[in-house]
């Protein structure tokens, strides 16, 4: 069956517009309680949310179909996607959802569903989902006296503070260190400084005055620019970006530059294998990660497994290989010691350890190897599948062929927007900044044609 609702992150798109209406999310409640609503206990669901206007909305619609479900609903608020994950397992739910676009503007809006175990679902539940979206779920509805009950939760946000916190090393304390961090006026506006703070560090803070529009809007993890300037303006030691609903995080060093994931997952890679408490031997990432990342791995002795675009696809592999670290270039990192999707100020906890026991700059212990030339353009798409025409098909070929031995070229449509994602790197810039364009070109073309 062809996917018509869930991409590579759950169901995403613009508020109010199909697929992101409430009747569609109340649908969605229906048919996920169904299929969870398993044995004689009371079942329940717990539902978080990032900040977004489109939020209040689509909440209340989730709860409207899991109750009617016969699921019992736990509101939580504004909480990260990590939380949600680590809440819907300690209390016991039969499903967790995320109300989240992510890193998206604010005018969008997603479902990110999870398992008991924390985990998101798999592509054969969601698949089962999207079946009895297209039926009649109103003829199996629960009786009058099992409708389910929602209640708001108090004390969430302190229990995932405590959770956080316990991941930092019990010998390693944050004081003596300046850190900035932007919260992208998203889920983690209140948790992630609180965090910092207790932990002992002096803490400046910048997009925590979410409004419902400002999600993501010229700051967080996409666009730190704001935090770099921040940085900067109050001398701080590091900074922290992290993106609308926190599971994934960039690092601003106390030089202004910017830190990406794969670096971020070396430093965690290495400090973990000195530990002797790495898995795997290695780590797990992506097709984008940068081929420096898996050189410099290899120069180590560890191993580098590359997998589809999407933290899912990461963590399936993690959980299925057993490893521990993984993540992608864009900054979800997966730790599974401690937490079952990625979580960005988990993961930057691990790097301030990493610095705090070193003595050293953010910047010396950050920058563990010399990415290569990498280049990433993206295409909009207006329907048709210009990837299966002939000639770009060839212009691939012929691309793929020159970069053999000194690079690699990755190709693929967005799994989250209308777009065609161009990757090329090889230790040549200008041969890659030609073979990228050249492509462009080939696509914009058939594309034109097509439309």
């Amino acid at each position: 069956m062809k996917r018509r609702y869930f991409g590579t992150d759950g169901i995403r798109g613009q508020s109010n517009v199909f697929p992101m209406t409430p009747d569609l999310a109340m649908r969605v409640g229906i048919a996920a309680g169904m299929i969870f609503r398993r044995g004689n206990h009371r079942h329940r669901v717990v539902i978080g949310k990032d900040t977004r206007l489109s939020g209040y909305m689509l909440e209340n619609a989730m709860v409207a179909g899991f109750t009617a479900a016969g699921l019992d609903a736990f509101v939580l608020g504004p909480i990260p996607t990590p939380a949600v994950a680590m809440l819907t397992r300690s209390l016991r739910a039969d499903i967790g959802v995320m109300i989240s676009a992510s890193h998206n503007p604010y005018e969008d809006n997603g479902i990110k569903l999870f398992g008991p175990d924390g985990y998101k679902l798999s592509d054969d539940i969601e698949t089962q989902i999207e079946e009895l979206l297209e039926k009649d779920l109103y003829s199996q509805l629960a009786q009058s006296d099992d409708i389910g009950r929602a209640k708001r939760i108090d004390g969430v946000h302190d229990r995932y503070i405590e959770h956080a916190k316990r991941t930092l090393p019990r010998d390693v304390t944050l004081q003596g260190l300046r850190i900035a961090i932007d919260c992208a006026n998203g889920a983690a506006y209140k948790v992630a400084p609180a965090v910092l703070w207790e932990l002992g560090a002096e803490v400046v803070t910048i997009g925590n005055e979410p409004n419902g529009t400002n999600i993501n809007l010229n700051c967080g993890s996409t666009s730190p620019v704001a935090l770099q300037k921040k940085v900067d303006e109050v001398r701080a030691d590091i900074g922290i970006a992290l993106d609308g609903d926190a599971d994934r995080v960039i690092i601003i060093d106390e030089t202004g530059s910017i830190v990406d994931g794969d670096q971020l997952m070396a430093v965690i890679a290495e400090s973990w294998a000195e530990n002797q408490t790495l898995k795997g031997n290695g780590i797990v990432a992506t097709v984008m990660s940068n081929l420096g990342l898996e050189r410099f791995l290899g120069e180590k002795g560890m191993v580098l497994e590359r997998t589809r675009v999407g933290d899912r696809y990461v963590v399936e592999h993690m959980r299925q290989h057993n490893f521990n670290v993984g993540g992608e270039q864009s900054g979800h990192i997966v730790l599974s010691d401690y937490g079952t999707t990625g979580d960005g100020l988990v993961a930057a906890l691990q790097i301030l350890a990493a610095v705090k026991r070193t003595g050293k700059t953010v910047s010396e212990v950050c920058r563990r190897f010399e990415p290569v030339p990498q280049l990433l353009r993206n295409v909009r798409t207006t329907g048709g599948r210009p990837l299966e025409d002939i000639q770009v098909k060839q212009a691939i070929a012929d691309a793929e062929a020159e970069l053999a031995r000194n690079g690699r070229l990755v190709i693929r449509p967005s799994g989250t927007e209308p777009l065609i994602r161009v990757m090329a790197e090889g230790d040549d810039r200008g041969q890659i900044e030609r073979i990228v364009n050249d492509l462009i070109g080939v696509i914009s073309n058939v594309r034109t044609a097509a439309a």
